[in-house]
């Protein structure tokens, strides 16, 4: 963006074929949130719908007590994560996301504005406009930038399936139903009963 430019305020007609970093994204004065992925705007959703609010403020609820007064912080979304690389300066990232959960154990990643750096868990709750994006432009992300471990949960099929980082690669484990309990692969003590999860979601 040039000297004396005015800072983009609507995305009614972004340039698709733009590319910006950190740098653009603190300068904007949005009406809508928006994701960077690889220097892309990417919308989020308007208004998620109730089966995925109730989803997050069940999941949200159990991973913030789980780690109250223990090293790790949970934050839920909205929540700024800038994906970069050690010692990347934060303002030249080009993937700035907002998972709808996450868990830092690294103090020092956590600012005023967000997190700079991979969390240790990350979970994304599906929704159809955002599912393509958190399977597969997200699940790339998290795993290029070291996010340890990976939920996405399914509120059509009631379930929850776990990355795991190995090696630098995501290994990927069958999904986990309702009548299950999901259980956590870096934080052994972290088990979440889905029925508790899913208790509130409706089919229509």
């Amino acid at each position: 963006m040039s000297e004396g430019e005015k800072p983009l305020t609507t995305l009614e007609e972004p340039d698709m074929s733009g590319t910006y970093n950190a740098e653009d994204y603190l300068r904007w004065n949005l009406n809508e949130m928006v994701e960077l992925i690889r220097g892309k705007v990417f919308k989020m959703s308007p208004a998620p719908s109730s089966n995925h609010q109730r989803i997050s403020m069940e999941l949200s609820g159990i991973v913030y007590h789980f780690f109250k007064n223990k090293p790790c912080q949970a934050f839920a979304a909205p929540f700024d994560v800038y994906l970069v690389h050690q010692g990347q300066d934060y303002k030249k990232a080009k993937n700035i996301v907002e998972p709808d959960v996450c868990v830092i154990c690294d103090e020092s990643k956590i600012k005023k504005f967000g997190c700079v750096g991979a969390p240790g868990l990350v979970v994304e709750i599906l929704s159809p406009s955002t599912s393509k994006k958190d399977q597969k432009d997200k699940f790339e992300l998290y795993e290029e930038f070291g996010v340890r471990e990976y939920w996405i949960v399914s509120p059509e099929n009631r379930s929850v399936i776990l990355h795991l980082l190995e090696n630098g690669s995501y290994k990927t484990f069958r999904p986990v139903t309702e009548d299950e309990a999901l259980q956590s692969k870096i934080f052994p003590e972290l088990k979440v009963e889905l029925k508790e999860v899913f208790r509130n979601v409706v089919d229509d």
